[in-house]
């Protein structure tokens, strides 16, 4: 079974972060929400307090990948993260796989993840993906990079995550089931 890690870090975006999870669940994915601190217990950008399945001690090498929500501060906090970034640099050089949405590529542009690569983000973050090619789309997919613009784009986002992990005709059966 494909195995992925949500980041959750205090004022994350809940919607983009909760739709990720939903989403990967129902298309048969194991999913860990972990804390990027040591309390379990991750407060949201609009106060959904959520419990993490692991802290920031997690082993987080034997996932296929790895999803940064947006949100604000949420996004900061995960740029303060060295276990965020150690395992975003990782992932990203092995070629697995690595999500994020919102404000959340910027964390990937500071880290020279984006360079040479298409990108999206909220808007006022394009200065911040630095050496991407930034596209303006909903969602934007190149190689194992694979970025969201917000939160009315959680769902294509959770669903391209869907079809890059397990592939397209799960994704399509979750869209379906979904009405979406």
């Amino acid at each position: 079974m494909k195995k992925a890690i949500v980041f959750l870090a205090e004022g994350f975006e809940e919607v983009e972060a909760l739709t990720v999870v939903d989403v990967l669940r129902r298309g048969g994915v194991e999913v860990t929400t972990m804390s990027v601190t040591e309390d379990p217990y991750v407060l949201g950008a609009h106060d959904v307090e959520v419990l993490a399945d692991a802290d920031n001690e997690y082993d987080v090498s034997e996932g296929d990948m790895l999803v940064l929500p947006g949100g604000m501060p949420g996004a900061l906090n995960l740029r303060k993260s060295s276990v965020v970034c150690d395992a975003v640099e990782d992932f990203a050089a092995s070629g697995k796989l690595v999500g994020a949405i919102c404000a959340a590529p910027y964390v990937l542009g500071e880290l020279g993840v984006l360079k040479g690569k298409k990108a999206t983000c909220y808007p006022g973050f394009e200065d911040k993906l630095q050496g991407a090619a930034y596209t303006a789309t909903r969602v934007q997919r190149d190689g194992n990079i694979i970025t969201g613009n917000g939160p009315s784009s959680a769902l294509p986002f959770a669903l391209a995550l869907l079809a890059a992990i397990a592939d397209e005709d799960t994704a399509q059966q979750v869209a379906d089931g979904m009405l979406v």
